[in-house]
């Protein structure tokens, strides 16, 4: 996970995509942000193109391991330019590779301060959940 958050922050291209599984899925702090790895790729190459994309520094991380130990799962706390942010996932070992299956990003918000964001997310929410009705 450290190779992959430094590749971002070095804008490469090839060791960021690389680190997905195939069959990956990333899922951002928007609520319409569900991506395969395609689809994730396709959003995130210009910014890579630019020689910029994002820089996650850990702050600390939590692995967790199956019993073969060919299977993990990790939660990471991280200081991003949206301030602190959570990352969790999942890892497979394939070939002796780990590969990144499904990454969650999310912005920790304090218990205090959950209402201001209700309030400021209100309309785009809204707007989102008609296409559920």
């Amino acid at each position: 996970m450290i190779n992959w958050h430094k590749a971002a922050s070095n804008a490469n291209y090839t060791n960021y995509f690389g680190t997905l599984d195939s069959s990956a899925v990333y899922i951002g702090t928007a609520a319409e942000e569900i991506w395969s790895k395609k689809q994730f790729s396709n959003f995130s190459k210009p910014y890579f193109d630019r020689g910029k994309a994002w820089d996650f520094k850990t702050l600390e991380r939590n692995v967790y391991l199956n019993e073969i130990g060919d299977f993990a799962w990790f939660d990471e706390l991280l200081n991003t330019w949206m301030g602190t942010c959570r990352g969790s996932g999942v890892l497979e070992k394939k070939n002796n590779t780990w590969k990144i299956k499904q990454y969650v990003l999310s912005v920790a918000i304090p218990n205090d301060d959950i209402k201001a964001v209700i309030t400021a997310k209100k309309k785009n929410d809204s707007i989102f959940l008609n296409k559920y009705k």
